[in-house]
């Protein structure tokens, strides 16, 4: 989630890169990793969010996990799932995936009545499992590429195809609705430190594992979004003669 002020830049930058999805990333420079034409600008922003999230975010998250108990992290966690099961089963309505949207959407339904506003994931034990997804992996559904690898301020790791689903799925989630703004940004802001809070065992794997975190995240990500196009099962990479 985005804090108020970077939301108007992020957005622009994000229709920045629809338009190189669309059209193309036309460029004669050579770089190492075709995936990563951008990567002078990428590696800047990885900088930055970087200095961000060490110097704000990471301290704020490492207090919100000392202050918040246990089970009250655990329920924080299980409600912004339980809002994320709304825009994973609008995509897997648009994917045609019937079967797992009306089990993402039973989802919903009973962990907003049973689990009390989706504070306990009670459809887990109901034999409703969780899936994930969203736009992004809806376009590359339907064949659309990935594009150019993409860091974009405190969003960080993305796509040209998906920072458009960014996009979209900012308006299947169902904050975005909440009328009070106060209301509506304590939500993201809440949904953020919770997030970052879930994230910081991985940071520290990066920070000890890698020689080059940078790279190290772009390749992890750009192999889980394409497990996540193709459930998990895709293609074998062409082999050149």
């Amino acid at each position: 989630m985005k804090t108020k002020r970077l939301l108007g830049s992020s957005l622009r930058v994000l229709l920045l890169a629809g338009s190189l999805v669309l059209g193309g990333c036309a460029t004669n420079a050579e770089f190492a990793d075709p995936r990563d034409p951008l990567e002078p600008f990428n590696r800047a922003m990885y900088s930055l969010n970087d200095m961000l999230d060490r110097a704000f975010f990471k301290p704020l998250a490492q207090g919100y996990q000392l202050i918040v108990p246990t089970p009250v992290d655990k329920g924080v966690t299980n409600f912004f799932n339980n809002l994320e099961d709304v825009t994973t089963a609008v995509n897997n309505l648009l994917q045609l995936k019937v079967g797992r949207a009306a089990n993402d959407l039973g989802r919903v339904v009973v962990n907003s009545t049973l689990g009390i506003g989706g504070l306990f994931d009670v459809a887990s034990n109901m034999d409703l499992p969780r899936h994930d997804e969203d736009f992004g992996q809806t376009l590359g559904t339907w064949g659309v590429a990935s594009g150019p690898y993409l860091v974009l301020p405190i969003i960080g790791s993305t796509s040209g195809r998906d920072a458009v689903g960014v996009v979209v799925d900012w308006f299947t989630d169902p904050v975005t609705y909440v009328q009070d703004d106060t209301v509506r940004w304590s939500l993201r802001g809440l949904d953020f430190v919770d997030t970052r809070a879930d994230l910081l065992s991985a940071s520290r794997v990066v920070d000890q594992a890698a020689l080059d975190p940078y790279a190290f995240v772009r390749d992890a990500y750009l192999q889980r979004r394409l497990n996540a196009v193709y459930d998990g099962n895709p293609p074998e990479p062409e082999e050149d003669f």
